[in-house]
């Protein structure tokens, strides 16, 4: 690392501080705890993320006893982001109370214990630098950072500041020589944990300013230099020894350039010079590294009441999952949507599972259910073959039914998971049913990537900025489900722009009191803040599962806060400022336009 420094002809260094955020869902933190003394069993129900690893710790680390003497369920939940994933408190304290009470017990966290109780996200300090070559093709990324992980570990961390970036670090880009270092430090705030994304948009900020600051140091084109520099052959092993499988890395830059670079900048920015404003636009963009704990299970099961019901490991936290599980099930066994019941977040009902994070419900989930309806068609294909009487090699499936080619004959396939039911139906040796359960063991990543653009505008008076448009092209490999993909980029892209320009989590520095403790000093964004945002789908597969899918959930956040702010340092650029932290808020953009000026 040191020698490629030293040979480099351009060496590029930033330092950045990427904010604290509050992580505020929808529905609070909420809990009810019982516990049955005849059978000394405890059942928590919760708005939680990962049943199974909730119950795991509560077993082992601290009421010790056996897992299945504990249930741990999760109804609908409005919202998690990864704060719910983790063993807090209060799901202890219900279940202890419940106990020693002989009583249910419920808690429900206000909205201000919420600001002071749940992990936060993001907070670390980095400082970075990038070697070039003459030609501008990058050479090495040395990077250092602090991470703030609070006043203790919380359950996951310091993950989402070490293996969790390190997977995404150097984003799109083809970089030889890669070095991380970071240091956790204890301070007097809330602990850090994952939050959607969960140290990846941090790396994808940290590159994608340096990549911008380097093409205005070397006098280059944003879009040329890192239309230099991307990832273009594949497999590619990253310069952290991550492997990418696929991606559309040149050609998502390609397509975004055409897009925003000819169409009418130089005109709008005289229109807003005459109105005494600034105006910018740039491009930046992600890399997503989507996996969640490896391996997932799925079940298949014929109800009585000739419904099909879909046990899953992963958790819905308001994704859609009833609906693109059921999709794949729809489209693997050829019955309608209405024949799927979808079963998740139960420790009675499901038998193990990994829960969500990470982007990982399609690629780890719905893999395992892929495996689960092969295992089903290929038990139904021989007892159907023992029905029709026929070969096994002369039976087809299609539309849900299977048929013997050349003949009338065929039966249905919910009518021969009926029939499975009775042993007298099926082949010598064969156990009655035809319900599956398979697991999906994979460890492999899936790489969803995209380039991004954004449009501002900033009075120069006041420091305001306001977000004209925004616009993305991404690749999430096959799509299930469209619609459902494209409204969690849109969410993810408002969290994102909700760091980019309004979220400040603010500790008083002597005392450690937070400061921004509600909604009234903590800003998230509002509808009238965000421009239509425009989404582009490129479909990619990938191989590394059986569906090509790559994962969508977390990808909004992190392209959104360095696409904003390189918009808006070049809105700025004019006045030679070519630094700015997030959040841009008002204030901070006014002092830095005042200190540039002379002020």
């Amino acid at each position: 690392m040191d020698a490629t420094f030293a040979a480099a002809a351009h060496i590029v260094e930033i330092e950045l501080v990427n904010n604290r955020l509050v992580v505020a869902p929808i529905e609070p933190r909420a809990a009810i705890g019982s516990y049955d003394a005849a059978a000394d069993s405890f059942d928590l129900l919760l708005t939680g993320q990962g049943v199974h690893s909730l119950r795991q710790q509560l077993a082992a680390a601290v009421f010790n006893m056996p897992p299945d003497h504990i249930t741990v369920r999760a109804p609908d939940v409005g919202g998690g982001f990864g704060v719910k994933n983790f063993l807090y408190p209060e799901w202890v304290l219900v279940l202890w109370a419940a106990r020693r009470l002989g009583r249910p017990i419920k808690w429900v966290a206000e909205r201000g214990e919420e600001f002071i109780s749940s992990a936060q996200g993001r907070d670390n300090h980095t400082r970075a630098r990038l070697a070039l070559d003459r030609d501008g093709r990058f050479l090495a990324l040395d990077v250092d950072t602090v991470a703030n992980l609070g006043a203790y570990l919380s359950t996951n961390s310091p993950g989402s500041s070490t293996n969790s970036p390190a997977s995404a670090m150097g984003g799109v880009y083809d970089i030889p020589a890669v070095f991380m270092a970071v240091r956790g430090v204890f301070t007097n705030t809330l602990p850090i944990d994952a939050y959607r994304g969960a140290g990846k948009p941090e790396a994808n900020y940290l590159i994608e300013r340096l990549v911008d600051r380097a093409a205005r140091r070397l006098a280059l084109d944003p879009v040329a230099l890192r239309r230099r520099n991307p990832i273009s052959s594949f497999p590619h092993r990253s310069g952290l020894g991550v492997t990418i499988d696929c991606g559309r890395f040149a050609a998502n830059l390609d397509e975004m350039a055409q897009r925003v670079l000819a169409d009418g900048l130089n005109a709008r920015r005289q229109a807003a010079a005459e109105r005494a404003r600034l105006r910018g636009l740039d491009i930046a963009c992600f890399l997503e590294t989507s996996r969640g704990t490896p391996g997932e299970r799925a079940e298949i099961r014929f109800e009585q009441d000739g419904r099909v019901a879909l046990v899953l490991g992963t958790q819905s936290n308001g994704q859609g999952h009833e609906t693109s599980f059921a999709q794949i099930a729809a489209d693997l066994l050829g019955l309608p949507l209405a024949a799927f019941r979808f079963v998740q977040a139960d420790t009675r009902v499901v038998q193990s599972g990994n829960g969500h994070g990470g982007a990982r419900s399609m690629h780890m989930g719905g893999s395992a259910l892929y495996l689960a309806a092969q295992m089903v068609l290929s038990k139904a294909r021989a007892i159907a073959a023992h029905l029709l009487q026929a070969d096994a090699g002369e039976v087809s499936f299609g539309a849900g039914r299977f048929t013997v080619g050349g003949s009338e004959r065929g039966i249905d396939l919910l009518a021969l998971a009926e029939a499975a039911r009775d042993p007298a139906n099926l082949p010598d040796g064969m156990t009655p049913g035809l319900d599956a359960d398979a697991y999906n063991d994979s460890d492999v990543f899936t790489f969803p990537n995209g380039c991004h653009a954004a449009e501002i505008e900033i009075d120069p008076e006041t420091g305001a900025v306001t977000l004209e448009r925004y616009l993305a092209i991404d690749d999430y490999g096959r799509l299930i489900n469209p619609m459902l993909t494209r409204g969690q980029v849109q969410g993810g892209l408002a969290q994102g722009i909700g760091q980019a320009l309004f979220e400040h989590t603010v500790y008083d520095e002597q005392s450690g009191q937070l400061l921004s403790g509600s909604f009234t000093d903590y800003t998230l964004p509002r509808a009238d803040d965000l421009p239509p945002l425009h989404i582009t789908l490129a479909e990619l597969p990938t191989a590394v599962n059986q569906l090509g899918v790559k994962g969508a959930g977390q990808a909004g956040c992190m392209a959104a806060p360095q696409t904003i702010i390189n918009a808006i340092l070049d809105a700025l650029a004019p006045l030679g400022i070519e630094h700015i932290d997030m959040p841009a808020t008002p204030e901070r953009v006014w002092r830095a336009i005042h200190s540039a000026r002379g002020g």
